[in-house]
């Protein structure tokens, strides 16, 4: 009886969810229209205390941008709001110890 040995073959770069393109998929849109929403309203508040409509515009079109920006995974499958994540969650559970000295030498002197 000769038992030949069994090769594993596991796929590389295989993606859990369908991605309009790289590193963009159903749950970065909604991470976009949350920053795009958010965009939206501070253009409105440049054009209303302003009242240029250039101004709004350029920072609709930028908050857009950096909110499709920020949300792209890149090949880690890591984009900069999930570091950013991270990095806050990390300071969070850091422990503090404030230290308080005492006057440990105060009966000594003469």
């Amino acid at each position: 009886m000769n038992i030949e040995p069994q090769t594993l073959y596991i796929p590389m770069g295989i993606k859990a969810q369908s991605e309009w393109f790289p590193g963009f998929g159903k749950q970065q849109l909604g991470q976009t229209i949350i920053g795009s929403i958010g965009a939206t309203l501070l253009a409105l508040l440049f054009w209303l205390l302003n009242g240029s409509v250039p101004v709004a515009v350029v920072t609709f079109l930028s908050g857009v941008a950096a909110s499709v920006m920020m949300t792209t995974k890149d090949r880690h499958n890591l984009s900069v709001l999930d570091q950013l994540r991270f990095m806050i969650q990390f300071q969070r559970s850091q422990k503090r110890y404030p230290y308080r000295a005492l006057p440990e030498w105060d009966g000594l002197s003469s």
